[in-house]
């Protein structure tokens, strides 16, 4: 049985995957892909968690000198015996994962990415002794590797022309041209852009870029990989020998992601197959070329939380690996007409958009179309075709991204409903104080101004959670009052339970979506509720004397509030 095979969460090695007998869903086409639609230079963009590091991994472990053939038995790639007898193993490739760039300052990311390039070329210890450089060259070496009290030494002379002098060195050893496979290249322009140095990366990316891939006489050829395709202008400055693949390409859309045969596959091996509706729910909907594609990172992860608990609900997994900071910067950013979209789009809607596919991060706040594109080409977003004037529908592409953008919502109404505590304060006391239209002016007045679930957007009950923790938030300024949602009391679990010091009041909130917009008959079926299922039960267990109760009806953007007997 193929589910004794260990699932690889986290492993981003092919080598490691294939010595180690981890499951594998077969890549390997891409080698013949690239090798058949030869550029000197080709950039990939996917999104993150799409399995970019693993492709590279491979192409490495396949081009590269001294490799271990067997790693590729039995795969796609090794049926095509003319491309593996002539390009197997017969390169020396230079392997560069940017991913871990970072920094405050910008002196931090920099000494990162010279640390980078003295461990890559640390790999290749014997051009320090190889009797086909000269001694010259053997001095350039060591100029690479140089250690100044356990730290690399490089000048800047040095750093921005690392990669090329690496490749030369190699071509004089091997007598073969270099193939460079750089994975990740736009993380230290997004860190720089995050910190405040991002024209000093810029320069210095764009330096070592035009060593290495423009005026590199010993490159065989590049393979580079990213999330954002950065203006040519900005990074790519010349570089005439350059082709951009996209996830708007056809070419390799099979490449990157996981297909739903191969989530069939994969959910048949571990005999996971009964939960093929939900991944297709939470973790398909991207498109990439002409094809369908699930993030795999989410596949991979839930099928090893299924086989330790077949009782696994789906998570989050892609979405919780990153800060999300791009959805924020667009709910930061939205104006009516952008709030609106937003709620369109959790809604199951699409929304017309043109999509600029080169962009630089200093563009990002010119103009709310722009993070509109970088939504797009990150994985926020997904399309579902074009129009006569050719912008694309923008789509959610499934239910893990639909709980982010809701998440941030969230996020981002309880900052900007905290700004004003004086508000806040009266919210809070109009419960206390019994004042229903004090609560339906204010609670309303909130729900205007925020993001909200439209009345299509999905079941009742997920319009209630919606609702509920808008109110949940609001009701929290009051640090001194003990909050409990979803509390068991009495025969049931009530919406919210709130218990005040002062004079030990316990309030009970009810709260209802109006499908219909009938919001009398559910204030009213919230407070019938209230009395079936006892809920004032746990408050008089905790101590409270004096109850107070809410039915709470709220229908798109507007409430009302009746109180109890």
């Amino acid at each position: 049985m193929v589910n004794t095979i260990k699932l690889p969460v986290g492993i981003d090695s092919f080598e490691k995957i294939r010595k180690y007998d981890f499951y594998y869903l077969d890549k390997t086409k891409l080698i013949e892909q690239i090798l058949k639609n030869w550029s000197e230079v080709s950039l990939f963009t996917r999104p993150r968690r799409f399995g970019k590091t693993l492709n590279m991994s491979m192409l490495r472990a396949f081009f590269e000198i001294g490799t271990d053939s067997s790693l590729f038995d039995g795969l796609y790639i090794s049926q095509n015996k003319e491309v593996c007898q002539e390009h197997m193993g017969k390169y020396p490739v230079i392997f560069l994962s940017l991913k871990s760039v970072e920094g405050l300052k910008f002196a931090d990311a920099r000494y990162r990415i010279i640390e980078l390039i003295g461990r890559e070329a640390q790999r290749f210890e014997f051009l320090a002794e190889s009797d086909r450089l000269s001694n010259n060259e053997k001095a350039q070496y060591k100029a690479l590797i140089a250690l100044d009290n356990g730290k690399y030494s490089m000048d800047d002379d040095i750093l921005v022309s690392g990669l090329q002098m690496l490749s030369h060195l190699l071509y004089k050893h091997y007598g073969k041209k270099t193939v460079i496979l750089i994975d990740e290249y736009d993380v230290p322009l997004d860190k720089a852009f995050q910190n405040g140095y991002y024209k000093e990366m810029v320069s210095l990316i764009r330096g070592i870029f035009g060593m290495a891939l423009k005026t590199n006489d010993y490159l065989q050829f590049a393979v580079l990989t990213g999330c954002l395709r950065i203006s040519k202008e900005s990074i790519f400055t010349g570089l005439n020998n350059f082709e951009v693949l996209s996830i708007l390409d056809a070419q390799y859309d099979e490449a990157f992601g996981f297909t739903d045969g191969e989530v069939k596959q994969i959910l048949k091996d571990y005999n996971l197959s009964d939960h093929y509706s939900e991944v297709k729910e939470w973790y398909d909907g991207y498109h990439f070329g002409n094809t369908d594609i699930y993030c795999p990172w989410d596949v991979v992860r839930y099928c090893k939380s299924l086989c330790a608990d077949p009782t696994a609900l789906p998570e989050d997994f892609w979405s919780n690996s990153s800060g999300n900071a791009i959805v924020r910067r667009l709910i930061d950013r939205a104006d009516v007409q952008t709030k609106n979209e937003i709620e369109r789009l959790i809604a199951g809607e699409s929304v017309e958009r043109e999509i600029s596919q080169e962009l630089t991060y200093d563009e990002l706040d010119k103009n709310i179309e722009n993070l509109w594109s970088v939504l797009f080409t990150t994985g926020y977003l997904t399309h579902q075709g074009r129009t006569e004037d050719d912008k694309y529908r923008l789509v959610i592409p499934n239910k893990e991204i639909r709980n982010l953008f809701i998440k941030k919502i969230r996020e981002w109404f309880s900052d900007t409903s905290r700004r004003d505590g004086k508000t806040l304060e009266e919210f809070c006391n109009a419960f206390v104080n019994k004042d229903t239209s004090k609560i339906e002016q204010l609670f309303g007045d909130y729900l205007w101004n925020t993001i909200s679930i439209r009345d299509t957007a999905a079941a009742k009950v997920r319009k209630e959670n919606f609702y509920h923790g808008i109110l949940l938030g609001l009701l929290g300024y009051k640090a001194s009052w003990l909050i409990k949602s979803n509390a068991e009391s009495g025969t049931g679990y009530s919406d919210i339970l709130v218990e005040v010091p002062d004079n030990r009041t316990g309030i009970v909130i009810e709260l209802k979506y109006a499908e219909d917009g009938d919001m009398d008959a559910a204030c009213s079926k919230a407070l019938e509720q209230i009395e079936e299922k006892e809920y004032v039960a746990k408050l008089k267990q905790d101590g409270m004397r004096n109850f107070i109760k809410y039915g709470i009806a709220c229908f798109k953007k507007d409430c009302k509030v009746v109180i109890g007997e």
